[in-house]
């Protein structure tokens, strides 16, 4: 009984079920807003802004007129959409009343209304719109700070949105780093077998082209570990057919880890970097061989990556430049990949690379089964 009373009594008084039910809708206002100021979006989210300020009705607008309308007095949006430019002018709030929402029925609940701005970055993109039966200083308080908490989402959507564009735009810059050499000597290991061996010439050649297929189309920020090791796997089929029996490859994956999801790009150049110092080695050694292993674990929560090469190694202090983003290294995207990790997962997840001056390197991802908002 006694656990029963706390049950019932867990949320306080009024004002904190107030406080609780606030809360509430504005969770479920947000989603939307994050996705910045659209017709789809204003309708999506205004019902709880509604919900939120206790009023008859709401709507949220552009600065061209109202997207969206909830509740009642649907018949004075077109009455409104003047007075959104007008804040759009001052990006000042506005209160309308009954020489302007001009109504014929007389238990219309929506008399009066307040029209506070959205602003984000300094710039005004829209609108609130709350209608009542008239006005308070409460309510355009209340108004106002509602108004700037939507201002607050679009700015994170506005965020959001910049991220995926500079995102987009590292991924660009990392293809035209790997492009133009690989490219080149792909096409000639191609061409030395065109008349020597013909089948295994189109063999490579389609190898090839499912290859630049993947690394050059348009993708969605992240892709599966499969689909990120079938490219690596095409990689080292066409660097095997230019140096043949001096690259010798281990790859070793656990399939329960197949499917996790994995920012685009982002395996493929460590194993550039480890084929390219892996075989610088090779010359030095008694059997003249390079070797490679890539191995994918399942590791509770987590998926880890290693990518190892018994090449020269590296100077730790030089490793450190090319994770800063140092393009003087002699390193493809190894500052990229690193950064691109450290945004999606925080900074617990970036690039460990363990090596020494001819020791070898080994590089080491650790990726997360499941983060919030990474998918394919």
């Amino acid at each position: 009984m006694a656990r029963w009373r706390w049950r019932r009594t867990s949320l306080g008084g009024e004002a904190d079920r107030a406080a609780f039910r606030a809360l509430h809708n504005a969770s479920l206002a947000s989603p939307a807003l994050r996705e910045g100021l659209t017709t789809a979006s204003a309708e999506r989210s205004v019902r709880h802004l509604r919900a939120l300020l206790g009023t008859p009705a709401a709507g949220l607008g552009d600065t061209s007129g109202l997207l969206a309308w909830d509740g009642l007095g649907s018949h004075h949006r077109s009455q409104l959409a003047g007075t959104i430019g007008q804040v759009a002018e001052t990006g000042r709030t506005m209160i309308v009343d009954q020489r302007t929402l001009v109504c014929d029925d007389g238990g219309c609940q929506v008399r009066q209304a307040i029209v506070s701005p959205l602003v984000v970055e300094d710039t005004l993109v829209g609108a609130l719109v709350v209608g009542a039966p008239h006005t308070t200083g409460g309510l355009v308080r209340a108004a106002d700070e509602v108004a700037s908490w939507v201002s607050g989402q679009l700015e994170l959507a506005e965020l959001d949105l910049s991220r995926t564009r500079l995102m987009e735009a590292e991924v660009r810059a990392l293809r035209a780093q790997i492009s133009p050499h690989f490219i080149y000597n792909s096409l000639g290991a191609i061409a030395s077998f065109v008349r020597t061996d013909p089948d295994r010439a189109r063999e490579l050649l389609l190898e090839f082209a499912d290859f630049t297929r993947y690394s050059f189309r348009r993708h969605g920020e992240y892709t599966t570990l499969a689909e990120e090791l079938r490219s690596v796997e095409r990689y080292l089929l066409l660097e095997q057919a230019r140096f043949g029996d001096r690259l010798q490859v281990t790859l070793q994956v656990a399939p329960e880890v197949l499917p996790v999801a994995v920012p685009f790009l982002c395996i493929q150049p460590l194993v550039e970097n480890a084929v390219r110092h892996g075989l610088e080695a090779s010359a030095d050694k008694a059997d003249g061989v390079g070797r490679l292993s890539i191995i994918a674990r399942d590791h509770a929560q987590e998926c880890v990556l290693e990518v190892e090469d018994d090449g020269t190694g590296e100077d730790p202090e030089r490793v450190r430049q090319a994770l800063a983003g140092d393009t003087s290294m002699d390193s493809v995207g190894l500052g990229n990949v690193d950064a691109r990790l450290r945004n999606a997962y925080g900074d617990d997840y970036g690039l460990v690379v363990e090596t020494a001056p001819g020791a070898g390197t080994k590089v080491i991802v650790r990726v997360p089964k499941f983060a919030p908002g990474v998918q394919v």
